[in-house]
């Protein structure tokens, strides 16, 4: 039997292509603390990551990754030899799709058996916005390779794995940890004040490893930390005004400043700002939470911050 032609494999994999999608993520309450147990409220947001898988050949993945704005922001082939072996390359960002993908491979050996793939990543945010490009990559190549995505997770970059129940789920869910084990609960939130609450970018990516290892070196005994942080967000889910929900996110800020040794994005940024501001996540970069009685738009604008995005167009 005659060789296809690369042509002919191209066309046959059109009837093998599988799609698969995961949603990007906000953290309201309990950033940092998440990690030792403490209760806190996420948001998957409307904006996330697809990944494309076709078959392929030469024992390899030729992979390519798009931005929101559809330009490659990485391409690369990747041999299975080098999953397998977890070879380290020049190009950082290869060596991290390296990681994971041998990780994967421990958790499911049986995919590197195949001739080959072709691999496409599709933003629907801007990467360096720090909605998810990590998170929402892992829990897709997971589903691919129907693995465990906070296993793989873990083994990877570690973290709490609210990220990945937020990939995983279309509504607010509480997470917290119970013995190192993720526990996910949908929950309503749809405050009468959403209209009030705006989500700003800071104009800088947060490293999320850096942001737990500088917590780590700052944190002892926080049980009683975990107590207030776990009351807020309960409270935070019940908060019926925009005046109780401020209160609560400002209360909430300042416990973590007291932590992490860190003045609140307000304190050193928005200081004359007329509302409340929350970080979200790692603090001193991606988004942070502005809840105000008016549309702040023009006041952050004028300060060079252009990416102010209402509740509405953020959250699913």
């Amino acid at each position: 039997m005659a060789e296809l032609s690369e042509a002919n494999i191209l066309i046959l994999n059109s009837f093998n292509l599988k799609t698969f999608y995961s949603n990007g993520k906000l953290l309201i309450t309990g950033e940092y603390v998440v990690l030792d147990g403490a209760k806190a409220l996420a948001l998957p947001t409307k904006f996330g990551q697809d990944l494309v898988v076709e078959n392929g050949f030469g024992k390899e993945i030729r992979w390519k990754s798009f931005d929101s704005d559809g330009s490659i922001w990485f391409e690369e082939v990747i041999s299975f030899e080098a999953i397998a072996n977890k070879s380290e390359d020049k190009n950082p960002i290869k060596n991290t799709i390296i990681e994971i993908l041998h990780e994967a491979y421990l958790l499911n050996p049986k995919f590197l058996k195949s001739e080959g793939y072709s691999v496409t990543t599709n933003l629907t945010f801007p990467r360096s916005w720090g909605l998810g490009t990590s998170s929402t990559l892992i829990n897709n190549i997971a589903q691919w390779l129907k693995i465990d995505a906070f296993a793989l997770l873990k083994n990877s970059f570690g973290g709490s794995g609210y990220d990945i129940a937020c990939a995983q789920n279309d509504t607010p869910i509480l997470y917290h940890l119970e013995n190192e084990n993720p526990i996910v609960e949908s929950v309503r939130f749809a405050p009468e004040f959403a209209s009030n609450l705006y989500f700003i970018y800071l104009n800088k990516k947060q490293s999320s490893k850096s942001a737990i290892q500088s917590y780590r070196e700052k944190t002892n005994n926080i049980s009683q930390t975990i107590i207030a942080i776990d009351e807020m967000t309960s409270g935070i889910l019940k908060a019926e005004t925009l005046s109780e929900f401020k209160k609560l996110i400002q209360r909430h800020e300042a416990i973590l400043s007291a932590i992490l040794e860190l003045p609140t994005a307000q304190s050193s940024l928005f200081l004359d700002f007329n509302g409340t501001i929350k970080s979200l996540g790692g603090w001193g970069g991606d988004f942070i939470l502005a809840a105000s009685e008016i549309d702040p738009t023009i006041y952050f604008k004028q300060k060079g911050y252009e990416t102010v995005i209402p509740y509405s167009k953020m959250i699913l």
